[in-house]
């Protein structure tokens, strides 16, 4: 029994040791004793037995650097401690790959195999137990991570415990807490202790009948995670919470940084490292989050020195708006805190340039690319991976010195990290990309991003075989890893942070773990497992290892972020980690000038409309700037197309059609009329008259020639004549202009957009026009619940298994059909937004595994063309239809989310004229006095709806069904006709006296009671 004086002299001996590792500035040191014969590991005075592991080829590899930093020591340490003490452990820390490393550093260090999941908010409890699948017929129970690892004596590292739902991670509580879990297969995981306890009087035969499982002494639990509240996620769950031992992981000491970034950066001055670093450590300061700005990526300072040691003369600045780009993410008073610290440091001025920064040349030699690029005036070659395509596409992409410059920055981002290019849309971002990645030899793999986007969708998913058995199969994503293409994240503003980040290791490490269990893996640490265990391709695709082609890169397309907005703010300080940013700005009026001159040449009047655009870009007024979105790149060229096949159109309608300012709030189509008239655009002046719109918009088909107005085009001959619409359809004035300007579009080979009020004929135009035309319809209708499955799939089950049905839109691609899409507003805007590859690109991923691709992508592979490719039809166009934005329509605002990647029209309820010749149709027996009542009333209440005063828009169809009825039954009289309409707003008193007087003053008695009739004076 120790005596007092011995507990005391302990102590005393603890303390001088902590005192020594003190004076010592806490410096460590870590060997290893022979770690393949069952050595041990020391990281200073903590060791731990080090076993030869069963599969090697899961232990982590590369992740441990030739000489650890002090601070990381630390954190091994600790892990190692609790490790011996056979405790599980969660690493906190901001956003960042240093959690991760560490983890994975210790675990490369003691050998020890590794179970990894990223959780995001669709994780469940079979992701992490057990899943059921289907093999020959027969359901059975495969092992998940959290099993595996139990069982093996692998350890568990579960990132983003944030990102999961709160009720979903209690599941590993009992295991965490006794090392016990049961599960859905019947069996039982029990501790080693107690297993081992009842072998001593059983027999493993006689546990393995009771279904126990012993959970090896050797697993252990890394859980990483972001600190909630700060950043965004759900807090821990209290009884999860109390399980493990935090620890909390934040960046490394000054000097460790500043010696790491000279490693990188041999050829930099130390005091341009030590200026930039310096700027780094403010923007993280409690002062400068006390002020809102987001934690700047300092972990991602290595990609950026890469790019100063190969370029050594680009701006300092310039840089640090790739990693951090506060001029879009930041306010006024974040952009004015941001710029004071780098005046502070320095780092605020550019290097006046004499000649602008651009690509000099790109020779190409294998997976490897020499690039010559000019930055500030002097030549830099630098090192790229390329593409593996075999074809180089001839691209339209007219280039500007604004357009070089973006092509030589994207170039030096590319050598070192995957980018992200932010920009409002129709800005060019995907004709930038996409000539990027020709000059590379890249194929791009795009990859359309939505809000309810699961993780599944972006990596792998789960689906039947013809025999009924389930398999997972990849998303283009992973093919693309797989294959080295160019995989172009278009819309990450619309994802969810939550399923985003089951990317952060495959673009921060190259690593990646499926939901079936197969690993992609870098390919030196794919090598490297390959050549030490003497295995072949064939045997690493066995044991579910994958190779990540050394020249697969991601790039990401996203609006801006709205600033001040919680909801619109999509770059929060996760995502500012994974990627280097590239803002776009729209052109200037010369350089888009330049493009149209050269891509349209000759088109009249496009400098005033180009100068149009830009007085509404850059007026403060927010109504102008709101409609100076309807006036991007994508849109004028499409109206300099049109202008300079019709050049007798007017460019005051080009501009309403653009904007369709017809459902423009009053104050802003006032404003756009004020715009229109400042630059000298002003309203044509056309004899308005009926009989001269009779004259020069009529319709006729003569020798095989379909004539609207003007405009003629040949009737089309098709395979299947049945789908082509046929309905009843008197031609009016108004309806035929809106026929003959959809025709003139159609012609171009532009997709079209229909927007009006409801019951103003937009479906029976379409089916009129594609009657006229004899083109086949395939029909879509969109509602609240369509989702991005059913938009391109059927789902139906026939003898026991799924089988994925064309949808209309697959339909009309492959048959060259024309796909009506209704209702469009109705659906969520970001289920509809995937139809924009397919109409800006002519590409599009279908969610059983098949993509479509364009007419001339079909031609050029020719024999190559695999049964999981759908070639686009030359003649499959789409026309949508919706209603306008806003009250009292309920639906979401199409227009303004994919507007500008169709030409749109629209359609409004006919004029007095037009609507006359069109009843008299109906109701050639109705009085022409009755019929002129109607339009004369229904005229003045469609006013009052435009004006506010009236809450429902009365339509053509409400007319067009009460003369049907007083066509039939003359001998009913209009008071009690007009019922079926006005009835619905019987019940409002306000309402409905408004309606009964307008009735009453075009002569249709209704509602009469003694506070409305007024008597004549005798």
């Amino acid at each position: 029994m120790p005596t007092i004086f011995q507990t005391s002299a302990n102590q005393a001996l603890r303390r001088v040791r902590q005192i020594q590792r003190v004076l010592l500035d806490g410096h460590m040191r870590w060997h290893s004793s022979n770690i393949k014969q069952d050595g041990y590991i020391n990281i200073g005075d903590v060791s731990i037995k080090v076993k030869t592991p069963k599969r090697p080829e899961l232990v982590p590899r590369k992740y441990v650097p030739s000489d650890i930093p002090q601070s990381t020591l630390k954190h091994l340490r600790w892990v190692m401690q609790k490790d011996v003490l056979g405790q599980d452990v969660f690493l906190l820390g901001p956003p960042g790959p240093l959690r991760r490393t560490i983890a994975m550093m210790y675990l490369e260090l003691t050998q020890r195999e590794a179970e990894y999941i990223s959780l995001s908010r669709d994780t469940t409890e079979t992701d992490l137990k057990q899943r059921r699948e289907i093999r020959s017929g027969t359901a059975y129970y495969i092992d998940q991570c959290a099993v595996n690892a139990a069982i093996q004596g692998r350890v568990l590292v579960l990132e983003g415990i944030e990102k999961a739902e709160r009720n979903v991670l209690p599941v590993l509580n009992n295991l965490l807490e006794n090392r016990e879990m049961q599960l859905d297969d019947g069996r039982f995981l029990m501790a080693a202790h107690r297993y081992d306890k009842l072998l001593q009087d059983h027999t493993v035969e006689e546990l393995n009948a009771w279904k126990l499982v012993r959970v090896d002494e050797s697993f252990r639990v890394i859980a990483l995670g972001l600190p909630v509240p700060r950043y965004q996620g759900n807090p821990l769950d209290p009884p999860l919470r109390s399980r493990f031992q935090a620890r909390d992981v934040s960046p490394a000491p000054f000097k460790e940084q500043l010696e790491l970034l000279q490693e990188v950066g041999n050829n930099i001055p130390q005091e341009r490292l030590s200026q930039l670093l310096s700027f780094a450590s403010t923007m993280l300061t409690t002062e400068s989050t006390s002020l809102g700005l987001p934690d700047f990526p300092i972990y991602s300072l290595q990609a950026l020195v890469k790019i100063m040691n190969q370029v050594p003369n680009v701006p300092t600045a310039d840089l640090i708006t790739r990693l951090y780009p506060y001029e879009t993410i930041l306010g006024k008073e974040g952009k004015t805190a941001v710029t004071d610290i780098l005046k502070k440091f320095e780092l605020d001025h550019s290097p006046s340039r004499g000649i602008r920064d651009h690509i000099a040349d790109i020779q190409i030699e294998g997976a490897e690319g020499l690039v010559s690029v000019v930055c500030a005036g002097q030549h830099h070659h630098i090192q790229v991976p390329v593409g593996c395509k075999q074809t180089i596409d001839t691209s339209e992409f007219v280039e500007t010195d604004y357009h070089n410059e973006l092509l030589q920055n994207m170039m030096l981002s590319h050598s070192v990290k995957d980018f992200c290019i932010i920009g409002p849309k129709g800005s060019g971002k995907s004709a930038v990309v996409k000539t990027f990645a020709d000059r590379l030899n890249y194929e791009i793999e795009p990859i359309m991003l939505y809000q309810d986007m699961t993780s599944r969708d972006l990596l792998q998913q789960r689906s039947t075989q013809t025999s009924g058995d389930t398999y997972w199969r990849p998303s283009p994503l992973i093919t693309a890893a797989v294959e080295g293409k160019l995989a172009v994240l278009d819309g990450i503003h619309r994802i969810n942070p939550g399923t985003v980040a089951v990317l952060h290791r495959l673009i921060h490490d190259r690593e990646l773990t499926l939901f079936n269990g197969t690993r992609l893996l870098r390919h030196d640490k794919y090598d490297d497992i390959k050549d030490s265990e003497q295995l072949s391709d064939d045997d690493m695709t066995t044991r579910s290892i994958l190779r990540i082609h050394p020249s697969f890169r991601i790039v990401g397309l996203a609006e801006p972020p709205k600033v001040g907005s919680s909801s619109g703010q999509w770059l929060n300080p996760e995502l500012l980690s994974m990627f280097l940013y590239h803002p776009m700005r729209p052109l200037s009026t010369q350089e888009e000038q330049h493009v149209i001159n050269k891509l349209i040449p000759d088109v009249p009047e496009i400098e005033t409309l180009l100068q149009l655009s830009h007085k509404l870009l850059s007026s403060t007024d927010a109504t102008l700037q709101s409609i100076a979105t309807s006036l991007s790149t994508r849109q004028m060229l499409r109206i300099a197309r049109r202008r300079a096949a019709y050049p007798s159109e007017s460019l005051y309608d080009a501009v309403h059609k653009a904007c369709l300012s017809r459902f423009l709030p009053r104050l802003a189509r006032t404003a756009l009329e004020q715009a229109l008239s400042n630059s000298d655009i002003e309203k044509p002046c056309i004899d308005s008259s009926i009989d001269q719109i009779q004259m020069s918009v009529t319709c006729e088909i003569k020798h095989e020639v379909l004539r609207i107005g003007k405009t003629e085009v040949n009737i089309h001959t098709p395979d299947n004549q049945m789908k082509v619409p046929d309905v009843l359809f008197y031609d009016n004035p108004q309806h035929l202009s809106v026929m003959e300007s959809m025709l003139k579009d159609f012609l171009l080979g532009e997709h079209l957009l229909l927007v009006g009020n409801q019951g103003v004929g937009k479906n029976k135009i379409v089916d009129r026009f594609l009657y006229l035309l004899n083109r086949p319809r395939e029909y879509l209708q969109l509602h609240r619940d369509t989702t991005v499955q059913t938009l391109t799939l059927q789902p139906t089950v026939e003898n026991g298994v799924i089988i994925y049905e064309d949808s209309p839109l697959v339909r009309a691609v492959k048959l060259g059909h024309v796909l009506v899409v209704d209702e469009a507003d109705k659906a969520p805007t970001h289920v509809t937004c995937i139809l924009k590859t397919l109409v800006e690109s002519g590409e599009m991923h279908l969610s059983d595994g098949r993509k479509i691709i364009t007419h001339k992508q079909g031609q050029d592979q020719g024999q190559d063309v695999t049964s999981n490719m759908i070639v686009s039809h030359p003649d499959f166009r789409m026309i949508v239809l919706a209603n306008r934005p806003g009250f009292p329509f309920l639906g979401n605002d199409f227009f303004g989310a994919m507007g500008d990647i169709f030409s749109c029209h629209a359609v409004d309820n006919p004029n007095i004229d037009s609507e006359m010749s069109m009843l008299k149709q109906y109701g050639p027996d109705v009085p022409e006095h009755i019929l002129r009542k109607l339009v004369l009333a229904f005229g003045e209440l469609r006013n009052m709806a435009d004006q506010g005063l009236l809450s429902y828009p009365y339509s053509t169809r409400e007319v067009v069904n009460m003369v049907k009825h007083l066509q039939q039954f003359p001998e009913e009289g209009i008071s009690s006709v007009v019922r079926n309409v006005f009835d619905f707003d019987s019940y409002n008193k306000e309402m409905q006296d408004t309606i009964v007087k307008t009735l009453h003053k075009h002569g249709i008695p209704i509602g009469a009671r003694p506070t409305n009739i007024d008597l004549a004076k005798v």
